[in-house]
């Protein structure tokens, strides 16, 4: 459901009908409130938790039922009654100022599933990347890149490639975090002193992987016919290149868990919420990447 006052439950049934409550050989589910969800009872896994949702006027007191959705949803794929995880859009204020002790939607879930590190893709049909380090100011990054970091993250991406996505030798590039990978030190240090030993490490594990490489030439046509995926220093740097490559296809992926789990890769839009001028395309393409990836896990 995620927040009961955004786009949410809108994009969800709209891709719902679009698929006709199936995707491939897995029937749809919606998890959430019966008000909420009340056009499609015959396929709702309800919440307890009261809910009263305004388009547009997120309530704190909603939080308790957008939480017990995805605690719902997540059980369910844990004990295999449901084969993956495809979440809405939650409103981060909302869930913090009723005490919610995570900063997203990847914190919690990792640790509803135990999952010791949990890595977040951005992924089209076009490109794949990920963000090493997310929400935090840009003065913090440097002192936030270690080789273990880089080392961990690789692991994940390379391991998921492998059994989520089907590809049987997989490619990573990792991006340098300075300009031009650091111009042999010219321009920072970090890329030869803790990305370039990180990269090698993963080589020494039979890894196919390239860097640290200058991110502005990473994301041209050519250049990603060389990998599977992009391991970036940044945000920004991996967001700004998905999002005028795939702005509207782009998935959310959360990698490193036991399940599978997608999202859209936009937020609540309160803005236009309940004025039919919600595009599912991000939604529709989560819910078939989720499909795709579980059964590739089947296999």
């Amino acid at each position: 459901m995620g927040e009961p006052s955004g786009i949410g439950p809108e994009v969800g049934m709209a891709a719902f009908d679009h698929f006709g409550g199936k995707a491939g050989n897995h029937p749809l589910k919606l998890v959430g409130d019966a008000s909420v969800f009340a056009s499609r009872q015959d396929a709702l896994i309800p919440t307890q938790s009261p809910v009263t949702a305004v388009p547009g006027k997120p309530d704190v007191r909603n939080a308790a039922a957008v939480t017990e959705a995805i605690e719902i949803a997540v059980s369910l794929c844990l004990n295999g009654e449901a084969a993956a995880l495809v979440t809405a859009p939650i409103h981060k204020a909302v869930l913090n100022a009723a005490g919610f002790a995570f900063p997203g939607h990847t914190e919690y879930l990792a640790h509803l599933t135990g999952a010791p590190r949990a890595v977040m893709m951005l992924a089209s049909e076009k490109l794949r990347v990920v963000p090493l380090t997310i929400h935090m100011p840009i003065a913090q990054v440097p002192k936030a890149i270690s080789k273990q970091a880089v080392f961990d993250t690789g692991e994940i991406i390379l391991t998921a490639l492998k059994r989520d996505f089907g590809i049987l030798n997989p490619r990573l590039a990792v991006a340098g975090l300075n300009p031009h990978a650091g111009e042999d030190g010219v321009l920072g240090g970090e890329d030869e002193s803790v990305i370039a030993p990180a990269v090698a490490a993963l080589k020494a594990r039979g890894f196919h992987v390239r860097g640290p490489l200058s991110a502005d030439t990473l994301f041209h046509a050519e250049a990603r016919q060389a990998y599977d995926a992009a391991l970036c220093m940044y945000h920004d740097q991996a967001l700004i290149p998905i999002k005028t490559l795939s702005f509207w296809d782009g998935v959310n992926v959360t990698l490193g868990l036991p399940i599978v789990r997608t999202s859209p890769d936009h937020g609540t839009a309160l803005d236009i919420a309940g004025q039919g001028k919600a595009d599912p395309r991000s939604m529709i393409a989560a819910i078939q990447m989720a499909a795709d990836m579980a059964d590739a896990r089947a296999r």
